[in-house]
């Protein structure tokens, strides 16, 4: 789980930086800029996904457990939360150690990071809940929201800068909530400016309404997730 972020970071470091870093500002001279770039925006990104990933079927994958045993329901996803977000916290240090290796350590507004964290876990679990709850009734959620997943990382600025895009794409991304998150990470670690608060403000208002949505549907099907299973 930390591992298979950074290699795709590195992949699209490798692959895109000669193309991408002459047209990121002030990266056209700094030949490791682009790749810390990436790394920033992928740390943000893959903290959401996996939540959002193995949220989708928690409650499939433990089926048996559900049957056999009576427990507070909540703690499988809030576990499988616990779990990502100590894998992001290594992936976090792993990427500050690769900070280090080149030359380039940490700047003094990356200390909101891990404030930052708390807005793809929340965002990542109330949509995960959301639909693991909902993938046990209708199992062919499970099939489209990995697309879905893969459509989103796309419309979010984690290997590209949002100005780069066309005017006409731009309102699609700003209703894409990780879009301000990626920025803020991005701008905190590799461009030493703040966060986006504003944008950040309604991306934490939206976490919390899937939170409360999630909590709401899941108290109301808890009683049949077992027989659905």
């Amino acid at each position: 789980m930390v591992v298979h972020p950074l290699i795709n970071a590195a992949i699209f470091a490798l692959v895109l930086a000669e193309v991408m870093s002459v047209r990121l500002p002030g990266m056209a001279n700094d030949r490791f800029a682009y790749a810390l770039y990436v790394s920033s925006g992928m740390l943000a990104w893959s903290l959401f996904a996996e939540v959002v990933t193995r949220c989708l079927t928690v409650f499939i994958d433990n089926g048996g457990t559900l049957k056999k045993l009576y427990f507070p329901r909540i703690c499988l996803p809030l576990i499988v939360t616990g779990t990502a977000l100590l894998n992001n916290v290594l992936m976090f240090g792993a990427i500050v150690a690769i900070f280090g290796v080149l030359g380039r350590p940490l700047p003094t507004s990356a200390v909101w990071v891990p404030l930052l964290m708390l807005l793809p876990l929340a965002l990542g679990l109330g949509l995960g809940l959301l639909l693991g709850v909902l993938n046990v009734f209708a199992r062919d959620i499970g099939q489209v929201v990995p697309v879905l997943l893969q459509l989103a990382f796309w419309f979010t600025p984690v290997i590209y800068m949002a100005n780069m895009l066309p005017a006409y794409i731009r309102p699609a991304l700003d209703l894409n909530p990780m879009a301000s998150v990626v920025e803020s990470y991005q701008n905190v670690m590799v461009a030493h400016v703040p966060p986006l608060w504003t944008s950040l403000a309604w991306t934490a208002l939206l976490a919390a309404v899937l939170l409360a949505t999630a909590l709401l549907m899941f108290r109301r099907a808890s009683p049949e997730l077992v027989d659905a299973l």
